[in-house]
């Protein structure tokens, strides 16, 4: 039979998913209550880290009114049992510089946990990797909260290789479609399909997991918007971000590889060439999603203006050398609606219909934040999400935790979504050795 662990959780666990306190199986959850006091600081803020707040509050609410007093234990669906740890006097951990500081008392509550349970396994639960730290140096087991992760390295390229026989590649090239039978292949994949006897030839294409065949690229020979496609990677997202079929994209790759500048292209020509959407939405998550922008000066536009001048310079690369040239040529765009730059704190509640939506630096999203955005998307809608799980800004996800490479994993093989890695920067050879030797 198996022993039942103590997990003991930290406040940031509680702030970062509500229903943590349900994802430990039959093992007890602790839950300390210097937690519960640090959680009631953020209960009135309109940012996700507030919602999540009264979240929580809700949750152990409910379990208290249906199951007993939280200190004594309340036994969870799963088996388990949760329980707020209440200690007779306030711990003061010994090695601790500041030892008042809530940190201090919250890991000197899992050793009285551990103590006071006849030495029951005890887990000290936090996404803090000072805490983790501190944890393991006193003796402690520390663990990272990982009910959704996934490792940057470990995170499929979109891409598949696919030796085929000799002659099938002109084939291909010909007929705009060939059938393969390959178990490995899955909705949406871009394919590199390589002649056997001659391995310097290859095509590239996209698998039908319906057809169950690869098919030619929508990527048009001249570009989109002027912008032509600079190595495969670049070819497959302009296929996949062009695709009606295709209702969400991610983008990742490092600064320079072209993601924004692509989804622009896309976004510009599906808009306002083919008028197959609405309007274009862009976004850029550089505060926390619902954080208040009032400490800029100006309207909403305005305190946006500093935040989305990557995006302005992107469409003014884009409009350098086409027929609209000039300097903020792209600006009777957003005066006649057709493309809007709207933060991303009054997206909750909305519905966004026949709209091509691009939200950049992705990475910065919690996967919370990123099921509210693809929530909001009505008929017709597309999204794209681009970023570098490198660059990360949010102090509350990490490379593996975040929102952009979580769906990315979790939308793998469906029918309505592609994804694409792109490892080449083509900004410039000097960006490109910047991004490879930092």
């Amino acid at each position: 039979m198996t022993t039942k662990k103590n997990y003991v959780l930290d406040t940031n666990v509680l702030l970062h998913d509500p229903q943590a306190i349900f994802r430990f199986e039959e093992n007890n959850v602790i839950i300390p209550i210097y937690c519960i006091e640090e959680v009631d600081q953020f209960k009135r803020e309109g940012s996700e880290r507030g919602r999540n707040a009264r979240q929580i509050a809700r949750n152990l609410d409910e379990l208290r009114e249906t199951g007993g007093s939280l200190s004594r234990g309340v036994l969870l669906k799963s088996g388990g049992m949760l329980r707020v740890a209440v200690p007779a006097v306030k711990p003061v951990l010994e090695s601790a510089l500041d030892k008042t500081a809530m940190d201090a008392a919250i890991l000197q509550t899992a050793f009285d946990v551990r103590e006071n349970d006849g030495g029951r396994p005890t887990v000290f639960v936090t996404m803090d990797t000072n805490l983790r730290i501190r944890a393991d140096a006193l003796g402690m087991v520390a663990e990272n909260y990982e009910n959704q992760r996934v490792e940057v390295d470990s995170l499929h390229t979109g891409i598949h290789e696919v030796e085929v026989k000799e002659g099938q590649v002109d084939v291909f090239f010909h007929e705009g479609r060939l059938p393969v039978d390959s178990g490995s292949l899955y909705a949406n994949l871009s394919v590199l399909l390589r002649d056997k006897g001659n391995p310097t030839h290859t095509a590239l294409g996209r698998y039908d997991a319906v057809k169950k065949e690869v098919v030619a690229l929508k990527t048009p020979r001249e570009g989109i918007m002027g912008v032509r496609p600079r190595n495969k990677e670049q070819s497959f997202a302009i296929d996949l971000l062009l695709d009606e079929s295709i209702r969400l994209v991610t983008l990742v790759g490092k600064a320079g590889t072209g993601k924004t500048l692509l989804a622009l292209a896309a976004g510009l020509k599906r808009t306002l060439e083919e008028g197959a959407y609405t309007r274009m939405l862009v976004s850029r998550p550089v505060m926390p999603l619902g954080k208040d922008i009032g400490f800029l000066p100006g309207d909403v536009d305005e305190k946006l203006n500093p935040w989305m001048q990557p995006i302005f310079d992107n469409l003014e690369f884009l409009y350098s050398s086409g027929a609209r040239k000039g300097p903020r040529a792209y600006a009777e765009l957003l005066e006649s609606g057709q493309l809007q730059v709207e933060p991303l704190t009054y997206i909750r509640g909305h519905s966004l219909p026949a709209q091509y939506m691009i939200v950049d630096e992705a990475q910065n999203l919690t996967p919370h934040e990123v099921k509210t955005i693809i929530t909001r998307s009505g008929e017709g809608t597309k999204i794209v999400l681009t970023g570098d799980p490198g660059q990360i800004d949010n102090p509350y996800v990490d490379s593996a935790s975040n929102g952009l490479t979580i769906t990315a994993d979790k939308f793998r093989g469906e029918k309505l979504a592609g994804h694409i890695v792109l490892s080449k920067g083509e900004r410039s050879d000097l960006a490109e050795l910047a991004a490879n030797l930092f």
